[in-house]
């Protein structure tokens, strides 16, 4: 009987904790990856329509929303209840760059679990000086986030993989952060843009990545560093060239839980072109 008590109050305790807004149940396609969608992606409906977007998410069968500073301009508890109130979770959010450091106490008010930087600032791109300095920041970042229960997270692009004195960016990150405090979020489409095997840098990092983000790319386009968007080369999940059954697979084999859509610009309704995104997921069961 003891023992019987003992489950029943450790089952309700879990229960509590996934109403939590950052720390929420993960449910995925049959127990597989968890999927939500970035929200810098309908970022020009949520300046006036926020609690529509989320809904908008929900509905499109996304578990997640991965916040971003459009929807900061508000209490942290407002925020927690709109998410909730959608039926959506939210484990992670992007905070810029500048004033980093002041953004952690927000974000541990969001409950959420991971704290994301998702850009350098366009002049720390040529140098790897630039790069180095960031590197500080993180670490000192990665302290604050550390000490509030949440792990600190750098997001790529293409720009970091631009060669600068027989070395990157990324290179300089990497070699000057300490794993345990910056972990990645991977966008798979930047990294193919850069020129990289996201598959190989997936596979380099498995202490440190912690998530992924998708869009496709179409076939033949051109290799930048610039973060230039061409807009053009972004296409639905399953109509371009990169293989996300193998790296989705390959994420999950690692112990990584989240992916989000982030599709920066789609030629259609941009909740048309999540639905044909979450179609193809639900066909991978991943």
């Amino acid at each position: 009987m003891s023992s019987r008590r003992s489950f029943l109050k450790a089952s309700l305790a879990a229960a509590a904790a996934g109403c939590v807004l950052g720390r929420g149940v993960a449910f995925g396609d049959g127990g597989g990856m968890t999927y939500g969608v970035q929200l810098y992606m309908l970022r020009r409906q949520a300046e006036s329509d926020l609690v529509g977007v989320l809904r908008e998410i929900h509905d499109a069968g996304f578990e997640q929303v991965e916040l971003y500073p459009i929807a900061y301009n508000r209490s942290a508890t407002e925020l927690r209840r709109m998410v909730q109130d959608a039926g959506l979770g939210a484990v992670a959010g992007h905070f810029d760059y500048v004033g980093l450091e002041e953004k952690l106490d927000f974000a541990q008010q969001l409950g959420l679990k991971y704290f994301v930087c998702p850009m350098l600032p366009k002049d720390q791109w040529t140098s790897l000086e630039g790069f180095r300095k960031a590197a500080e920041l993180f670490n000192r970042v990665g302290e604050g986030a550390r000490s509030r229960g949440m792990e600190f997270v750098f997001h790529n692009h293409d720009y970091e993989f631009k060669p600068i004195d027989g070395s990157n960016g990324f290179r300089q990150l990497m070699d000057h952060t300490d794993p345990k405090l910056v972990k990645l979020e991977l966008d798979m489409y930047w990294l193919t843009q850069a020129g990289q095997n996201p598959m190989e840098v997936l596979k380099s990092h498995p202490d440190r990545v912690r998530l992924v983000h998708m869009k496709d790319r179409i076939a033949g386009a051109p290799t930048t560093y610039d973060m230039d968007k061409h807009s053009e080369n972004f296409t639905e999940l399953g109509r371009g060239t990169i293989d996300w059954p193998a790296l989705l697979a390959q994420a999950r084999a690692q112990g990584i839980r989240y992916a989000f859509l982030d599709q920066d610009e789609t030629s259609g309704p941009v909740v048309a072109s999540i639905k044909v995104s979450r179609a193809y997921l639900r066909k991978l069961r991943v």
